[in-house]
């Protein structure tokens, strides 16, 4: 049995005539919202987020980069510093030759080599150098190992002067003569991969 429904629109209650009329459209309306707009926002705040986060990746690297010429000047400077630094601290087989600087610098100074012996190497605590120590005994007077003292301050490379030791003074000439017994390190550089062995 067919159940037929007939209705006359013309018949209805204003308030029905409107809701009809308005139904569909908030049907799609709301189909529209809930399948296409929600959908996006949601991927638009997504990207919004990623966005910002970019931003913010962007301004990070623009203050490093705006931060470089500072850096590569300093750079400079620190690598200058360090080949200063490495004129100081001569190679191993650059040793010698200093020595023989100090050697002069005695005679110069008018004193008398009475003893030069080197010792052995060791490597200093902090590992990264060797101290070089020589047993030096020299005799003259007070001022002249002064002038001696003074020079070895001019040299461009480190010389420790460590364990001094003075004599009564005796005259000599009219000149009071002492002997001087002190020991003279001088340090070199230990090589990059005998540090690395280390490690």
């Amino acid at each position: 049995m067919a159940l037929k429904l007939n209705i006359n629109i013309k018949t209805l209650p204003m308030y029905v005539k409107v809701i009809l009329a308005v139904a569909p459209g908030v049907i799609i309306a709301a189909v529209v919202i809930f399948l296409f707009i929600v959908p996006k926002n949601k991927e638009i705040k997504a990207l919004d987020l990623k966005i910002s986060a970019q931003e913010n990746e962007i301004a990070k690297d623009q203050a490093k980069a705006d931060k470089l010429p500072q850096l590569t000047f300093e750079n400079e400077r620190l690598r200058n510093k360090l080949n200063e630094l490495k004129q100081q601290l001569p190679e191993e087989k650059e040793v010698s030759t200093l020595l023989k600087q100090v050697s002069d610098l005695c005679i110069r100074a008018g004193m008398k080599v009475g003893l030069w012996r080197p010792e052995q190497k060791k490597t200093h605590t902090s590992g990264i150098v060797y101290e070089i120590p020589v047993r030096v005994e020299l005799s003259g007077s007070y001022h002249n190992l002064g002038y001696f003292f003074s020079s070895l301050t001019k040299l461009n490379r480190i010389v420790n002067i460590s364990d001094i030791r003075l004599s009564d003074p005796k005259p000599d000439k009219g000149i009071s003569t002492e002997r001087i017994t002190f020991v003279a390190t001088t340090f070199s550089a230990v090589p990059e991969e005998e540090i690395g062995k280390a490690k």
